[in-house]
């Protein structure tokens, strides 16, 4: 592997982001500018150039004088690499130049024409000065005010998206539980990562009376603002539908009722899962990864996700833990984490360390550190007594 540059030994990004208009009215100042030097050189040589002379060496002077410019600004630190060369070449040029349209010989004696001719040629020179150094900061100014208030927009806008993200951030931090309520005869153990600020994936443990307790996990599609809102919303209308029904299927299938009728676009997988005192979980799947018992995946005949159609019967599963049984449930973040080179961490390494009976925390990391590209979750569930 090869060693990281540094920042400032990598070429500027700064031409990405600056409008194309601003860059070549900046490039046309710096060329005005120092043609004005051009200008100025002939005003010290006493004119002795010829009108072809004088506007080639005003142009070879603000183009290599733009290039060292463009040279600065890509290369940085490294514009070493570009400033010799051009340098050589722009002597070379002016070299050149003098040799295929030389001088005229200095002049010692100035008759009144010659010397109206002069006067002539230096009003010429301070003109074209003044007027080059005028269009050059001209161009200075306006750019810097438009990319002052561009700046300005992007502060403001960023302003904007942070109070927004932090605003998400503190719904999701209240609708995922960060202390689980108790749940009897199970200990239940969770984690969860998103991918970037907030994200798609949820969980609730949702006591329902008589000891029985629903856990639910789910995953919307897509990620970001827009999916944690979508999130806030399901929580709120997961609550509300338990205190109709305990039945984990009823639960899904009302839930996807209320979300196909308010489209919030994309799709909701769902897994729902009650847990008696006595040992008997009952499971209910809409589209979601199946769950994994004691380090086999308890398997499902398959059904929709939720809001693609109005009706919807999620499969519905019954089963027996026994003391020291463990249930694992996944959302689709952890065995779809890619590495540099797109290799899933996949379903082999994640039941391998779910025989392990590796902690929640121990399967979230692995997957990370093999490559995090989506939100993940992960719940464990022992049957203790």
């Amino acid at each position: 592997m090869t060693p990281s540059k540094s920042r400032e030994d990598l070429p500027s990004k700064a031409w990405k982001t600056v409008p194309r208009w601003a860059i070549i009215v900046f490039l046309l100042a710096v060329f005005c500018i120092f043609a004005s030097f051009g200008f100025v050189f002939d005003g010290m040589d006493m004119g002795r150039q010829s009108a072809l002379s004088l506007a080639l060496s005003v142009v070879i002077i603000a183009l290599f004088a733009t290039s060292y410019t463009v040279s600065a600004i890509t290369l940085r630190r490294r514009c070493w690499i570009a400033f010799i060369p051009l340098l050589i070449l722009e002597n070379i040029c002016m070299a050149l130049l003098y040799t295929w349209l030389p001088k005229f010989p200095p002049l010692t004696h100035l008759d009144s024409a010659q010397l109206h001719g002069f006067h002539n040629r230096l009003v010429f020179d301070g003109l074209a000065v003044v007027t080059s150094v005028v269009l050059g900061y001209t161009g200075v100014v306006v750019v810097s005010i438009a990319e002052t208030r561009r700046r300005l927009r992007f502060e403001l806008d960023k302003a904007a998206l942070d109070t927004e993200l932090a605003a998400a951030r503190e719904i999701q931090r209240l609708m995922v539980p960060e202390e689980l309520p108790p749940t009897p005869g199970y200990a239940i153990e969770s984690i969860y990562r998103p991918a970037a600020q907030v994200g798609g994936d949820f969980f609730q443990v949702i006591p329902l009376g008589d000891g029985q307790t629903l856990v639910v996990v789910g995953d919307v599609s897509g990620k970001g603002l827009s999916a944690a809102m979508i999130v806030s919303m399901l929580i709120g209308m997961l609550h509300a539908i338990c205190k109709m029904s305990q039945d984990p299927a009823q639960i899904l299938a009302e839930l996807n009722c209320r979300l196909f009728e308010r489209k919030p676009g994309g799709f909701v997988t769902c897994l729902a899962v009650r847990l008696d005192p006595s040992g008997r979980i009952v499971l209910a799947n809409a589209g979601h990864l199946p769950p994994w018992l004691n380090g086999s995946e308890i398997a499902f005949a398959g059904s929709l996700p939720l809001s693609l159609l109005a009706s919807s019967a999620p499969e519905q599963v019954t089963l027996e833990m026994q003391p020291g049984g463990r249930l694992t449930l996944i959302t689709d973040g952890v065995v779809e984490a890619r590495d540099t080179q797109g290799a899933l961490f996949g379903f082999d390494r994640t039941q391998a360390l779910m025989r392990q009976e590796s902690s929640p925390l121990a399967l979230a990391e692995a997957a990370i550190q093999h490559g995090q590209d989506d939100d993940l979750t992960v719940i464990t569930i022992l049957r203790t007594a």
